[in-house]
């Protein structure tokens, strides 16, 4: 499911947390888990309250309901311990050294791994990455998709 989605202008303030904003999402479109990611998210920003219920929201359209995402605090600001999208509580799991990866889980055990382009990333760069990242069967390390 390629999504184009307009880079966001510098001078532009972010939106209130919770205003309804699409992310920057690409889904591999089988959803056949074949390969490493399950898809691709460009967030906006390091802001991880104004960037994860809109993300939320989207996946759970696709997914299911989410009920966990795991993420590297290192990449983030002010990582809470659970936040609210989409009506429901959502715990956040922290771990260390996969500041590219975030992990998505519905149900108990259902995980789903998205890469994650910095926020900074240079258009072409991140629209290559996530193309990567969301074609079926891919394989290629998120280092490596990073780099363009």
């Amino acid at each position: 499911m390629p999504n184009s989605f307009p880079t966001p202008s510098s001078s532009r303030p972010w939106p209130v947390p919770g205003t309804p904003l699409l992310p920057r999402l690409e889904l591999e479109p089988t959803m056949s888990r074949d390969g490493i990611f399950d898809g691709a998210w460009w967030p906006r920003s390091n802001h991880v309250l104004a960037e994860l219920p809109d993300l939320i929201t989207a996946l759970g359209a696709h997914f299911g309901r989410i009920v966990r995402v795991g993420l590297d605090t290192t990449a983030w600001d002010g990582v809470p311990r659970s936040l609210a999208a989409n009506g429901l509580t959502i715990r956040i799991n922290w771990f260390a050294g996969s500041d590219a990866t975030i992990s998505v889980t519905r149900g108990f055990q259902d995980h789903f791994l998205l890469l994650v382009v910095p926020p900074g990333t240079n258009p072409a760069t991140a629209a290559s990455a996530m193309a990567g990242a969301s074609a079926t069967g891919n394989h290629t390390p998120a280092a490596e998709l990073l780099l363009g």
